[in-house]
């Protein structure tokens, strides 16, 4: 996928230099470490050199605590669980989020070989499955909550594979070790949403018929999305886990 705008400063924000540190350590036999603190102008420049206080030691230490704290906090709840949230894995080498959406009306965007236009659509219930890095996403044909045994649909897009993964392209994935749940979910919605769609991947079609007449159809007649045309691909739920 292509982005369509930057949307990075939705999750991150930018800092600039405040204070710098500069460790002293006496050579020979004896390690002594002496630690000096700069202010940094406008410009970012260090200035104002003293040696580093009782003050500014605990700020560091307090810092530091944060900054430790926040991995922690990775795929944490903010409050009570969200309802469509299937399963976490909050480990940070192996976290993984699975969750679904019911029908929606979304905004989609199309590049412009497709000749599809750009614009709201209803798409169909859909299930994510994302770790920070990766994403897949299938589609359902009822809004209910799944069980292990709800089979999956191909998700009737375009930059899919044929396992569902998401081929998100150009698009840079920005998703820090202190995001809750829910901001986890919610920022890789948006990078699927607000994306191009540009081509499709494997040699079938994702849907019963033609994927560009369909998107076609469904945003110039605001029409439900008919899940009729969904595909099964042969997995259900309980194959995600």
């Amino acid at each position: 996928m292509n982005t369509i705008n930057n949307i990075t400063g939705s999750f991150g924000t930018l800092y600039h230099p405040k204070s710098a540190l500069v460790f002293y350590e006496a050579k020979g036999m004896n390690n002594d470490v002496y630690v000096e603190h700069f202010d940094m102008d406008k410009n970012g420049s260090p200035v104002n050199a003293h040696p580093l206080t009782e003050r500014e030691a605990n700020a560091l230490a307090k810092s530091l605590q944060i900054e430790k704290d926040k991995d922690k906090a990775f795929l944490k709840c903010q409050g009570i669980l969200p309802t469509n949230i299937l399963h976490i894995n909050s480990n940070i080498d192996k976290d993984a989020v699975l969750w679904y959406t019911k029908t929606q009306k979304r905004q989609l965007y199309f590049v412009n070989d497709l000749d599809i236009p750009s614009g709201m659509a209803y798409v169909p219930p859909m299930i994510w499955y994302a770790s920070k890095q990766t994403l897949s996403v299938f589609a359902l044909t009822s809004d209910r909550r799944p069980t292990e045994k709800t089979t999956l649909y191909f998700a009737p897009f375009f930059n899919i594979y044929e396992d569902g993964r998401v081929c998100m392209g150009s698009v840079n994935i920005n998703i820090t070790n202190s995001a809750s749940v829910e901001e986890f979910t919610k920022a890789w919605e948006d990078y699927f949403f607000n994306s191009y769609f540009s081509h499709l991947l494997g040699q079938n079609s994702p849907i019963k018929g033609n994927c560009v007449n369909l998107w076609k159809d469904l945003i110039s007649s605001g029409k439900p999305f008919p899940k009729e045309v969904l595909k099964k691909n042969n997995k259900t739920l309980k194959n995600l886990l």
